[in-house]
This record gives structure tokens, C-alpha cells and sequence, in this order.
């Protein structure tokens, strides 16, 4: 199932998500990669797919959010499964299908592993993308895992969008960064973007420096 990013401007650099692959979102501690996966998982079921959720935080602060970012009516409540974890060693539980697999926060889940316990683990998320059609997606933390634990885990997924956010002379500047892309296309330029918390919106006029 191939997933629309749902967001204006973004969607003219990266239209949808195949089926299939692995999405990194990654950023410093900002709650901007969380909205982007629930995104992501918001128009994967409008798209009639399944989703699975899993997070650190309280499942009903999570269903919450969902709620507020508006699950889409009918039967699609019942396709979003949230689970608690906190951590993630294997796969149980998770069964292949062609929907979802959404971890925020994969470094908080995944923060006890060593490198390499955790590179097996994203080769087996690849394995379940390639047999099931499954596309995960993953929230990472910028700089609390070891720089070789990020850079294994960016490594072997399939894309990697990262956002940042920096002190501009009218105020905090957030723009977003796609260093890696399917099928190793790569859409290396500075987009900027504001957040509020509740809604993103992309402006590819505008230049960062």
C-alpha cells in the first residue's frame, strides 16, 4: 500500500511512501517527527490500511492526539491499534500485513541495544517490509543514541527526513532536510516549515540558510 504524505509542498518533493520500505523521521528533542509519523499514519488510514502505533508514552495521551488530528470515521478507529512498550529486542507481536508499523520513539525503545543487536534488528524490520509490503516508520532521537547507532540505523532504512530547528535574528527557524530517498534518490535542500504543535505547513519559496 503506498501511503500519500498528506502535507502541502512536501508532497511535491516526496509524493507517497511505497509499500514496503523503511522510514526514518529523525530530530532533536521536538515533537515534530511524532506529528509527521501520526500523519503518515492518519492518511494510511484514510487509504483503508492497518496501523499499528507503538510508543513510549501513555496510550491514552496517544489516542488523544490521534482523535484531535482527526482519524478518519467508520471503521479506521478500529484499524489503529496503539500499544505501550518500553523496549524492543524482536518482532513478536507485530505480524506481517501491508499496512503500518509506526515506533516513536525507536530510540527510546531501542536505547539499551548495542550496535550491533541493533542492526540486526533494522535488518529484520527490512525483512518484514520486503515479505509483507509492511512500511515502517521510525522516530529517532538526534544525539542520545551513539553516532554509530544512528548512523546504522539511517544506514539501512530506505529514507531519512530530518528536521531542524535553529535561532534566526526574527525568532526560531524550523526547516527539514531529506538526505536519503527511496531507491537512492536524494532531495538534499532545505525546506522550511512551521510548527505550532497542532499544524505544519511548508513554504519551498523560502531559502535557508
Amino acid at each position: 500500500m503506498d501511503i500519500p504524505i498528506d502535507l502541502p509542498g512536501l508532497d511535491t518533493l516526496i509524493p507517497t511512501i511505497r509499500g514496503g520500505q523503511v522510514l526514518v523521521a529523525e530530530s532533536g528533542p521536538d515533537p515534530a517527527k511524532s506529528y509527521f509519523l501520526r500523519r503518515l499514519c492518519l492518511s494510511a488510514l484514510r487509504q483503508d490500511g492497518g496501523v499499528s502505533f507503538v510508543t513510549t508514552r501513555g496510550r491514552d495521551e496517544v489516542e488523544a492526539l490521534f482523535r484531535r488530528e482527526g482519524v478518519p470515521s467508520g471503521d479506521a478507529a478500529q484499524r489503529l491499534n496503539i500499544s505501550e512498550r518500553d523496549e524492543l529486542r524482536d518482532l513478536k507481536g507485530f505480524a506481517g500485513s501491508d499496512g503500518v508499523l509506526a515506533l516513536d520513539s525507536f530510540t527510546m525503545l531501542t536505547l539499551e541495544l548495542e550496535t550491533p543487536d541493533l542492526a540486526g534488528l533494522m535488518r529484520r524490520l527490512r525483512g518484514l517490509c520486503r515479505e509483507h509490503g509492511t512500511t515502517v516508520l521510525l522516530a529517532t532521537d538526534r544525539g542520545i543514541h551513539t553516532p554509530g547507532a544512528e548512523a546504522v540505523t539511517n544506514h539501512l532504512s530506505d529514507g531519512v527526513v530530518q528536521f531542524h530547528s535553529k535561532e534566526g535574528p526574527e525568532g526560531l527557524v524550523r526547516f527539514l532536510r531529506i538526505p536519503k530517498w527511496i531507491d537512492g534518490q536524494f532531495v538534499d535542500r532545505n525546506v522550511y516549515y512551521d510548527f505550532d504543535g497542532t499544524r505544519m505547513a511548508m513554504d519551498l519559496r523560502r531559502r535557508v540558510l
